[in-house]
């Protein structure tokens, strides 16, 4: 993957009008521009498009995310969205959050059926994973996570730093920076981990700071634009 770091990914959920979307990315769009780092904007489905079509016009230093994508290629699968159909708006893709799987029962299997479709769509998958457990169940099916791993953004999300986890803490930056290096040294050198767990404006800054860390996966504070901004200062500092 050769994106600059750090990476930092806005994960909106189900939040927001178009109105409120578009206004969110001209808030931001004066500080992207000098990010030397990768914004990644994760806005609703519906949103794809018109997000695309800002951001495109106005020369704008977003690069747009995808929250979730079907397990399937198109086809007879009402609701779904298949990776093939957002091709050409989204270069990433988040898969495997744990409110995917806590709300709509997500398995390891269709995790990795995901991260199939999007690699066949060219599409980076941003990997969510909660433990080690995890990660090497993650491996042994069919090896797909290490013989990609440079196409691929790995994220370090424990469950209980999750909104929907329950507890809603962070972890500690030290602790996140220790499991990032076993990640790491788990996938294969050059594997790129970020972390994603109640990151705001105050905590930002020590997480982006650890050595084995690469950027942040940022849901709440995203939503208020201007938390978001600091967030970005943080990280370039």
């Amino acid at each position: 993957m050769n994106d600059p770091l750090p990476l930092v990914v806005a994960n909106l959920k189900a939040n927001k009008t178009w109105d409120e979307v578009a206004s969110w990315i001209d808030d931001v769009a004066k500080t992207a521009t000098s990010f030397t780092g990768t914004i990644i904007f994760c806005p609703s489905h519906s949103f794809l498009a018109s997000a695309f079509a800002k951001i495109a016009q106005n020369s704008i230093n977003l690069k747009l995310g995808s929250q979730d994508i079907s397990r399937f290629e198109q086809g007879a699968y009402t609701g779904e969205v298949a990776a093939s159909q957002i091709a050409d708006l989204c270069q990433y893709a988040i898969v495997g959050h744990s409110e995917r799987r806590k709300y709509f029962a997500e398995t390891d299997d269709d995790v990795m059926e995901k991260v199939k479709m999007l690699l066949v769509a060219k599409i980076t998958p941003i990997l969510c994973i909660s433990d080690f457990k995890q990660l090497d169940t993650y491996i042994a099916k069919g090896q797909v996570i290490v013989k990609n791993k440079d196409k691929i953004i790995f994220v370090y999300e424990p469950p209980s730093a999750i909104s929907g986890g329950g507890e809603f803490r962070p972890d500690s930056p030290q602790n996140a920076n220790e499991q990032a290096a076993k990640i790491k040294e788990r996938i294969g050198r050059g594997a790129v981990v970020i972390y994603g767990g109640s990151i705001n404006p105050q905590n930002a800054q020590s997480f982006f700071r650890q050595e084995n860390i690469d950027g942040g996966l940022v849901g709440q504070a995203s939503l208020d634009s201007q938390q978001f901004i600091q967030i970005l200062m943080a990280a370039r500092n």
